[in-house]
């Protein structure tokens, strides 16, 4: 599937599977950006197709880049309004990065608390035994301490908590 040359626009057009194939999205998730204003609405064929520009794959790169890094959806749009708007003081970018920095040393440290409360689940059963001795299904049984079931503040991905890549 090729880009195709719009004689009247003077660029190269692609369709949405193009799109996803040059820019490793899935379709699903370039109309998910569409829908929250992140992607600007494409243009259409007469037979109602969407038609893409170089401008949306480099939107689209970016907005990719951006979710690699974990960030939410209302931080790329910041970025991207400062994309949009290049003349602007860009204090803000730099406070939005550093904000988003202290969200993953949170992370970083609700992720090291879980591995140390696991580590102690795996010391509960040293040796195989009969699941009904087990001793980490035993500790798995008890009712959880509130302390134990803390969530942050911020964007969890793992295991499809989060939003489309």
């Amino acid at each position: 599937m090729a880009a195709s040359y719009l004689q009247k626009s003077g660029k190269y057009v692609m369709k949405i599977g193009e799109l996803a194939h040059t820019t490793g999205t899935q379709i699903e998730t370039i109309r998910y950006y569409e829908r929250e204003g992140l992607l600007p609405s494409p243009a259409r064929t007469e037979g109602n197709f969407r038609i893409y520009t170089e401008l949306h794959v480099q939107r689209l790169t970016f907005i990719r880049h951006c979710r690699s890094l974990d960030m939410a959806l209302d931080e790329i749009r910041t970025l991207l309004h400062f994309k949009d708007a290049p003349d602007e003081n860009c204090g803000d970018v730099n406070a939005l990065l550093d904000a988003h920095i202290g969200h993953v040393a949170e992370r970083i440290r609700e992720l090291r608390a879980l591995e140390k409360q696991l580590k102690g689940l795996r010391a509960q059963c040293g040796e195989s035994k009969v699941a009904a001795n087990c001793g980490i299904l035993g500790q798995l049984s008890r009712p959880i301490k509130e302390k134990t079931v803390k969530r942050g503040s911020h964007l969890h991905t793992s295991h499809g908590g989060g939003t489309p890549q």
